[in-house]
């Protein structure tokens, strides 16, 4: 019987129901931390990147985050666990004013989320709210929490005025977004109007300059930044505060006035794990408030320095975007599907009644907010004074002391002189938004060009470098003389022909070691970016097989020194001549085209090549490229390893040179072709890339490019089309290949 809960008696058993409560407590206290982690993320990657709006990537109000946040307040709606010890007492206090920070600290990811999401975890938020205020109401009553009412009573008024903010707040976010994006397209149009404007400027040169434009309208259009800097989250930031000084308040009473309290005596069930939980959620309160503190910080410094300056007032206005989405609500028709003329009027009265009501509290809330702004600029005005005063003296420190590098300064950053004002996407009442991005001295693109640039590809850029003018490549690897073993070929792809050339490279016979590596080295970074280019602009779904297959070959080729099953190391070892070795990896992959052909015959199959497994598309490839060699070579490769490896080497430059001349529109593609909720990282990936890429599109600019049209220049056939319309290329000849060897054609690895 007292493995049901009985004893002997009959009666139940209740001593060891209380037994896991520390392990609950040690539950709470883990969510706890994982939510302190999650907003020190946050906080530390808003300083590194000196966004001191604080954008939430890990701690936003999703559905995970909810839920840690149910774990984490246990304590706060336990309604009959006793509380006596003072840390007991003080953890239910921490674990509400915990609710607070993670809804001030978690509001600007309002702008990341689409509205029916939004939605659910706004009403998520509010049921928990809810359900927190009732149960402590409840324990208010009974005396499970007996000290620290007032401190409960403030820290429920400030997350019931919380959830208003947030709740009225997420009604502006489609509004702003669709106006945003609207004003978005018109600036990337005039961005593409000046630099079409602009001829003879070098290429690197005139994407810095449209980065810088595309990263200005991103960044001030960004839904986070605009949530951010709205007066709603500037005055939740301000609750924040309020509740992590009342939570400050009570413990500093408890622990230095003690004689002030009637702690009971006794021990509380989750006995030492209480202390533990109120740890860790005071220093989560503590850092999950840097970012609601700075926001409302540097918003009340900005209005303080405007009101110093008086440009202009701060007026008591509402903003028509605050109530434009409650006012279409109204004017819309119900669809209830009532017959009732009466019934349907009397609904539509009501619904106005309440969107009316809804109005209203949005407008108070909004002037609130500016109320709370008004109030903390001029409570901390005197700090202010002194902050702007010591800036001034900063600044002019450095005027006197960096005079002579001006001069320096000016022709090492000449984009950071752009008049980039008219790029900035504001809102309406937002007009010194303007003047404070442009103060800002501190310019991000230039700073994600030179961290792209300490990651460029050396090793692609060294191979780069060995490429023919005109990229002749594209046309010499696969010519029109070899027999095809099908009626149809597949297309071609950037990837598949230059893994092919390294496979065969890698085989061939006394080849140095050196060499081979940094070939590897080179095409596993220009890899990088042709697949980039493929995935950007060229969305044929005809060329998804030939790209998987040249991912597997090339899987193989780098790791293991196989193409397929062919182990290609020893192969190069066997001592077989040049020519012996192309043949055997010729018929290898013929072998494979015969047998996928007798079982598609067999079976009464017709696949278009596109379609075709990507074993027998790389077969395929590599048949066709290793045939060419041993056409345009019948005479000519006794003895000639390295030669040919040279040439190969620089089929692959040309090939890869080829690709990489459409990086410039992936970077322009990447501002604008996101959503706009993710637009401004794209942005910045844009930056990086040019950045890692600045010398590759400088090299390339040297280089004389053929007559294609941009569309024509994506795809490797049209390359190969052009060249082949001319009088076929022949391999290179020895005077080339010795030429392309003065150009420092051995690869090393440092």
């Amino acid at each position: 019987m007292g493995k049901l809960g009985c004893n002997i008696d009959g009666n139940l058993d209740d001593t060891k129901f209380s037994q896991p409560m520390p392990w609950i407590g040690i539950y709470v206290a883990a969510a706890s931390l994982v939510c302190l982690v999650a907003m020190a993320a946050d906080a530390i990657l808003g300083i590194r990147n000196r966004k001191f709006w604080f954008p939430c990537k890990f701690s936003s109000g999703n559905a995970t985050s909810l839920t840690l946040l149910a774990v984490a307040i246990k304590l706060s709606v336990d309604l009959n666990t006793s509380m006596p010890r003072p840390q007991d007492q003080l953890a239910k206090l921490s674990s509400t004013v915990f609710i607070c920070t993670v809804m001030g600290n978690s509001m600007p990811s309002l702008g990341t989320m689409e509205n029916k999401e939004m939605f659910m975890n706004i009403m998520a938020l509010g049921i928990l709210v809810i359900t927190v205020i009732v149960n402590i109401c409840i324990q208010l009553t009974t005396g499970v929490i007996y000290v620290f009412w007032k401190e409960h009573a403030f820290i429920m008024f400030i997350m019931l005025l919380l959830l208003l903010i947030i709740s009225f707040s997420s009604l502006t976010v489609p509004t702003t977004k669709q106006f945003l994006e609207h004003k978005y397209n018109k600036k990337y149009e005039l961005a593409l109007k000046e630099g079409s404007n602009e001829t003879g400027k070098p290429v690197v040169d005139k994407l810095k300059e449209d980065v810088m434009k595309y990263w200005v309208m991103s960044h001030s259009s960004s839904p986070q930044f605009v949530m951010a800097r709205s007066v709603t989250c500037t005055a939740s930031g301000a609750f924040c505060l309020m509740s992590a000084a009342t939570l400050a308040e009570a413990m500093l009473r408890s622990f230095f006035m003690p004689r002030s309290f009637k702690f009971c005596n006794g021990e509380s069930e989750y006995k030492w794990s209480t202390t533990l939980v109120l740890v860790i959620q005071t220093l989560a309160v503590g850092v999950g408030t840097i970012a609601p503190a700075c926001r409302w910080f540097f918003a009340i410094n900005y209005g303080g320095q405007k009101r110093e300056n008086q440009s202009s007032r701060k007026e008591l206005k509402v903003e028509h975007y605050w109530v434009q989405s409650l006012v279409e609500m109204k004017e819309c028709p119900l669809t209830l599907g009532i017959r009732n003329r009466h019934y349907r009027k009397l609904a539509h009265d009501a619904k106005k009644q309440f969107l009316n009501l809804c109005i209203r509290v949005q407008s108070g809330i909004v002037i609130m907010s500016k109320l709370i702004c008004l109030i903390s600029i001029f409570s901390v005005y005197p700090i202010l004074l002194c902050h702007n005063y010591c800036t001034e003296l900063k600044k002019k420190f450095k005027f006197m002391n960096g005079v002579s590098n001006t001069a320096s300064a000016s022709e090492s950053e000449p984009c950071s002189k752009l008049d980039l004002s008219r790029f900035v996407l504001r809102l309406e009442g937002e007009d010194e938004l303007v003047g404070m991005m442009m103060k800002c001295s501190h310019n991000p693109t230039d700073h994600w060009i030179r961290e792209g640039d300490k990651k460029r590809p050396k090793y692609l850029i060294e191979l780069l470098e060995t490429s023919t003018r005109g990229f002749k490549g594209v046309g010499e690897f696969d010519n029109n003389q070899v027999p095809s073993l099908d009626s149809e070929e597949p297309p071609n792809c950037w990837a598949l022909p230059v893994v092919t050339l390294a496979s065969i490279a890698v085989a061939l016979p006394n080849i140095s070691p050196r060499f081979i590596r940094g070939l590897i080295c080179s095409v596993n970074e220009g890899l990088m970016y042709v697949r980039l280019i493929e995935n950007n602009l060229q969305n044929k779904g005809d060329l998804t097989n030939i790209r998987k297959a040249a991912d597997v070959v090339w899987l193989g080729v780098e790791l293991y020194h196989k193409w397929l099953d062919v182990d290609l190391h020893k192969l190069s070892l066997q001592g077989k001549s040049l020519k012996e070795t192309l043949q055997k990896l010729a018929d290898n992959a013929k072998n494979r085209l015969v047998e996928f052909h007798k079982e598609q015959n067999t079976q009464c199959l017709e696949r278009s090549p596109s379609k075709w497994p990507i074993k027998v598309l790389a077969a395929n490839s590599m048949y066709r490229i290793a045939q060419t060699m041993l056409l345009n070579s019948e005479s000519r490769y006794d003895q000639m390893s390295e030669k040919l490896s040279e040439a190969i080497a620089v089929m692959i430059s040309d090939i890869l040179g080829a690709c990489l001349t459409n990086i410039h529109r992936v970077v322009s593609m990447k501002c604008l072709s996101s959503a706009i909720e993710e637009r401004e990282e794209s942005v910045r990936y844009a930056v990086c890339i040019l950045g890692k890429t600045e010398k590759i599109l400088k090299l390339l600019e040297k280089k004389a490019l053929p007559s294609l049209d941009p569309c024509q220049m994506i795809c490797i056939d049209e390359w190969r089309t052009l060249y082949m319309q001319k009088k076929p290329l022949p391999f290179p000849s020895e005077g080339k290949i010795a030429s392309s060897r003065s150009g420092d054609l051995c690869l090393t690895i440092k």
